[in-house]
């Protein structure tokens, strides 16, 4: 039974951003926005990581862009669905667009967020080529495209035919139990022992938040769901960015996404596994600063 502690309320008191709601379809989803005038960036977190725990990395972002943080459905304090499709997930991002009014953001997720936001970045792609006819590009009715750019970071490659992902179901939920009878940035530290002490600290609260059908169906989606048949679709400007040492996203998995999209950019942070933001902080949001500033 997922619930948000008081102590992980309080958390929020200290994050420079405001809470914002958007629906999609039946579902209230929460935001955090950090405001101020630059381009918008969506961030989509990954399968166990409520908004609050890429505060680190938003609050660095704002002198570039206006981070705007994803509470997935699911997990903190958006609401739980019936469904967790990447389709599903892409409607939720769509619907942010939308309810926040937007105009041309940049995507940043991690993990299962870059999942989402290859298929939001290729579903509005499509939907956006559909809309422009050759009569409108001749009388340059159509817009601009919908987005600016995507960066999508350690992005699960798993999928049908092939390997299983490296972290199991069980040891999700495994930690997902600790948190719902009371853990501390201690144990967590044992599974994560890289992370600075903060995030430790906010995964002990803001883990109980996260649903467990919620994890379990992702999980079981990072199998059935070929990333691959994405990828290929995702427009540019796209940077792919990922941990020298991830067992998501290999060398292997590296070199075909290299060759799926030629028009995409690769870009390693050396040392770091799947975490990569938690895993070398500095060098990870020095890279990410960088391509901010050229995409934006």
């Amino acid at each position: 039974m997922r619930a948000v502690l008081q102590s992980a309320l309080a958390d929020l008191a200290e994050v420079p951003a405001v809470s914002r709601w958007v629906r999609s379809g039946d579902l209230r989803l929460h935001v955090l926005d950090y405001g101020g005038d630059g381009v918008p960036l969506v961030v989509l977190p990954g399968i166990t990581s409520p908004a609050v725990t890429m505060d680190f990395v938003a609050r660095e972002l704002t002198d570039l862009v206006r981070p705007i943080v994803v509470d997935v459905r699911g997990r903190g304090l958006s609401d739980s669905g019936k469904s967790y499709t990447l389709e599903d997930y892409a409607d939720d991002t769509v619907a942010v667009l939308d309810g926040l009014g937007l105009d041309r953001p940049l995507l940043l997720g991690h993990s299962m967020g870059a999942r989402i936001a290859a298929v939001t970045a290729a579903l509005l792609s499509h939907r956006w080529l559909s809309a422009c006819s050759a009569t409108a590009f001749s009388h340059r009715t159509c817009l601009g495209v919908p987005l600016r750019g995507t960066v999508l970071v350690d992005p699960p490659m798993s999928g049908p035919g092939r390997g299983p992902y490296p972290t199991t179901l069980e040891a999700f939920l495994g930690q997902v139990e600790q948190a719902q009878r009371g853990t501390d940035a201690d144990e967590v530290a044992r599974s994560w022992p890289r992370w600075p002490r903060r995030e430790q600290e906010l995964r002990a609260r803001w883990l109980s938040s996260c649903d467990a059908e919620a994890i379990a169906a992702t999980h079981a989606g990072f199998e059935s769901e070929d990333f691959f048949a994405t990828w290929s679709q995702v427009p540019t400007p796209t940077v792919l960015v990922y941990g020298g040492e991830s067992p998501v996203v290999t060398a292997e998995g590296a070199a075909e996404a290299a060759a799926a999209n030629p028009g995409a950019r690769l870009v390693e942070v050396p040392g770091a596994g799947h975490m990569v933001f938690w895993d070398e902080t500095a060098a990870a949001l020095d890279t990410l600063r960088k391509i901010l500033a050229q995409l934006s």
